[in-house]
């Protein structure tokens, strides 16, 4: 896993509405860098908990979802269907796609989703799993793992020592 503390990679992405997009775009206030898809059903579970995150946080937090996966061996996540998930979902923020999976790689990203949360200084404060909640649990997933971060930023806490990885639908490398 990325190293807490580790600055924020640079980085310059197409939009999945087809403009790009720049870490030079980015306010000094904290980030989540969430990698996601579209087909994943780890996604489909927390895509309403990323909606009311989205909604919670909006004055405090910047929010972002880059896909890194293959659109060869997955064309589900081509940029369209990410389109789409988006104005389903209702989400605002900038959705990337990762054509040459560069950023995914300069990350760590291992699966989606797999969040990433830098404080106001582009600092690595979290990352690991959005809950505990999966697919099959029965249980709905409320964001709390990255909830209890954000409140410990807010209280001026340094980064929770227990971080559990992220679980997901592995990232789909190009083959």
């Amino acid at each position: 896993m990325l190293p807490l503390g580790t600055p924020l990679p640079l980085f310059t992405l197409p939009t999945v509405e087809g403009g790009s997009w720049s870490t030079q775009q980015l306010e000094p206030r904290p980030l989540l860098v969430l990698f996601i898809c579209a087909h994943c059903p780890y996604v489909k579970h927390v895509e309403a908990s990323l909606s009311a995150l989205a909604q919670d946080f909006s004055s405090e937090l910047q929010m972002l979802a880059i896909s890194s996966n293959s659109v060869i061996t997955h064309p589900q996540d081509a940029p369209e269907h990410l389109l789409a998930q988006k104005q389903r979902c209702g989400w605002d923020f900038p959705y990337l796609h990762d054509v040459d999976q560069q950023v995914a790689r300069s990350f760590q990203a291992a699966c989606t989703p797999d969040p990433y949360l830098f404080d106001g200084d582009q600092r690595l404060i979290y990352r690991g799993q959005l809950d505990a909640s999966r697919p099959s649990s029965g249980h709905p997933s409320d964001c709390a793992d990255l909830r209890t971060a954000l409140a410990a930023w807010k209280a001026g806490q340094p980064p929770l020592l227990q971080q559990h990885p992220a679980m997901g639908c592995n990232i789909k490398w190009q083959p």
